[in-house]
């Protein structure tokens, strides 16, 4: 489950704000920065929950073709690094 400043970075990338735990109402807005709703916010939370499971299998994705391309596995890999 995301947190509320992960949620922030993803709607409001550029920064400009500051959280204090997950409440929508501790968060505060640079000067300039426009405001989101809380509507918006708990929106977030499950855009953020999908965007990271994307980025995951992207991850995931690019290792296995990286190990085929050396022709070893995750675990070969492993006691290689460690």
């Amino acid at each position: 489950m995301a947190t509320g400043a992960e949620v922030l970075s993803l709607v409001i990338p550029n920064g400009g704000w500051v959280i204090y735990g997950d409440d929508f109402d501790s968060i505060r807005y640079d000067e300039g920065v426009e405001p989101i709703t809380k509507e918006q916010f708990q929106a977030g939370f499950a855009q953020y929950d999908a965007w990271k499971a994307e980025q995951d299998a992207a991850n995931a994705a690019e290792k296995s073709a990286l190990f085929n391309r050396l022709g070893i596995t995750a675990d070969e890999a492993k006691l290689l690094l460690g």
